[in-house]
């Protein structure tokens, strides 16, 4: 288990997608496959190797499914503030 790239995939799916933003134009299957096949590409450029991404690759498919059905209203401007305040404390909460 690589407790470091579960981490970088927390923080990418915060970043990428976020809660209720998801355009009728895909299903949520389709979508998260391809964030999914985008998720795994940034992770090999971010450096991680293969048998780290392939260790990890069922837990985090979930994931991201759960990011991409996430249906609750969302407020952009709630979101960027608390996203900039984690960024200052460096605390990520």
């Amino acid at each position: 288990m690589s407790n470091r790239f579960l981490k970088w995939v927390g923080t990418w799916i915060e970043e990428n997608i976020p809660p209720g933003a998801n355009p009728d134009l895909e299903n949520h299957e389709a979508r998260a496959e391809r964030l999914t096949q985008k998720l795994f590409d940034e992770a090999a450029a971010a450096g991680f190797k293969t048998f780290e991404t392939e260790e990890e690759k069922g837990r985090v498919s979930p994931l991201v499914m759960v990011a991409v059905t996430d249906s609750t209203d969302f407020d952009i401007d709630a979101y960027l503030l608390k996203s900039q305040l984690a960024q200052e404390n460096e605390d990520g909460d």
